[in-house]
């Protein structure tokens, strides 16, 4: 599963519009939310994919999922994403982004209290057995049911209180802004022009999309890293979390791979470019074997030998 990005903001302000920047024409409806992928850009991989003469490239991406709505309900929908993208509306003259900002921030607060509340609900009756770990699980969610009551985000808490990941509270989420407007990005314009071939895009934007530069940097926040396949079928980028193994690249490309791993085949990229060929970068002795541990660096070309 890639990582996720979900877009939050008041009505109006420019979210779908964003979504459809964002993901060009592969969205599609998901229950009540929209579902689609952003490509993130990367130079690297066209140089990668001509060294192979590649007959299908394909970029790495970040899932992105608009929901209709601020409501607890609607917002609850975000907890499994891995960063909130929160449009401001710059652009009608009638609303000021940083009180909406704030607006957001409340609907995001008043979402977690409920879901933490709902949890309270349920860790109560269990913990009337007596078991002293069900105990203070309760006290626990107590603390941070108050922290939310005061209005305050659960990523300003220390490190004294315990946070179960499995609550998926949005408000210790990263939080990136986008302001729709002169003093930021014409939205409106990007995904007009995000329905055009990328040529004729940038040759009207004169250059690269507005938004590029805003995945790129969601891709920094999420601390992810790219690194290639590159074969003549075709060559692809993938992403992975900072730190991530081998096996753990395998596994993202399939889990069959990951299920039979004997080895992985690493050359830097340019190293790839630069000798023209596996070949050849083999001969030169810039292609190595690395096993399951191996953590994988930003710009690999992996080749895993597996079998199943």
């Amino acid at each position: 599963m890639a990582l996720q990005v979900g877009i939050v903001g008041l009505a109006n302000s420019g979210k779908t519009t964003l979504f459809a920047a964002l993901t060009g024409t592969g969205a599609q409806a998901v229950g009540k939310e929209n579902v689609g992928m952003a490509a993130i850009p990367d130079t690297r991989l066209a140089q990668v994919a001509e060294v192979v003469h590649a007959k299908k490239v394909t970029p790495a991406a970040i899932r992105v999922v608009d929901v209709p709505g601020t409501g607890a309900q609607l917002l609850g929908n975000l907890r499994q994403v891995d960063l909130l993208l929160l449009v401001l509306d710059a652009w009608s003259g009638t609303r000021d982004p940083q009180e909406d900002y704030e607006t957001v921030m409340l609907e995001l607060l008043a979402a977690d209290r409920e879901h933490v509340e709902r949890r309270i609900e349920r860790a109560s009756k269990q913990a009337k057995s007596g078991d002293a770990k069900l105990k203070a699980d309760v006290e626990n969610l107590e603390t941070l049911a108050a922290h939310l009551e005061n209005l305050r985000a659960v990523s300003e808490l220390g490190a004294d209180v315990e946070i179960p990941p499995e609550l998926e509270l949005l408000t210790i989420k990263p939080l990136h802004r986008i302001v729709n407007g002169p003093e930021g990005i014409d939205l409106k314009l990007e995904s007009e022009l995000a329905e055009l071939p990328e040529e004729e895009a940038r040759a009207f934007r004169d250059g690269e999309s507005a938004l590029a530069e805003v995945v790129r940097a969601l891709a920094e926040e999420l601390d992810l890293i790219t690194f290639f396949t590159a074969g003549e079928k075709e060559t692809r980028a993938w992403t992975l979390r900072r730190g991530s193994t081998a096996l753990e690249a395998a596994e993202t490309v399939h889990t069959d791979i990951a299920r039979g791993f004997i080895r992985a085949e690493v050359i830097r990229w340019d190293d790839l470019v630069a000798a023209g060929s596996h070949t050849e970068a083999a001969r030169a002795g810039k292609q190595r074997l690395e096993g399951k541990t191996y953590v994988v660096q930003d710009g690999d070309v992996l080749n895993v030998r597996f079998n199943v």
